[in-house]
């Protein structure tokens, strides 16, 4: 019972020690270069928070999005392209690549694609 006792007072010390090494050997400075350069978006990190961001910068942020996702949808109907009956894959593929025309026609309609404001 008194060896039990010794050697988990003996643990508890040494994950004790490990741990205050890493605390002390992981210090950062609040004046890393990362930390005071903007965000990728160009915010500046130190600046409110509150400020508004563009709304075009965030549909294109979806768009891209939509499109990402657009690609991972895609390849599995290519692989599965000699395992399926032919009729029901081209339908599926069809009306899959109808309602990415469609999206894309409407991104184009609403003037999302313009790039520049």
């Amino acid at each position: 019972m008194i060896l039990l006792l010794m050697l988990s007072i003996i643990i508890m010390m040494i994950s004790n020690i490990i741990m205050l090494i890493s605390m002390l050997l992981s210090k950062k400075s609040f004046k890393d270069r990362e930390k005071s350069s903007p965000f990728e978006c160009g915010f500046d990190p130190k600046s409110s928070a509150r400020i508004p961001f563009s709304l075009h910068f965030f549909l294109i942020t979806v768009i891209f999005l939509i499109f990402d996702v657009e690609i991972a949808l895609i390849f599995p109907m290519i692989f599965t392209f000699k395992m399926v009956n032919m009729i029901i894959w081209a339908k599926t593929s069809f009306f899959f690549l109808l309602m990415l025309l469609i999206g894309l026609y409407h991104e184009w309609n609403q003037n999302m694609l313009n790039w520049t404001n």
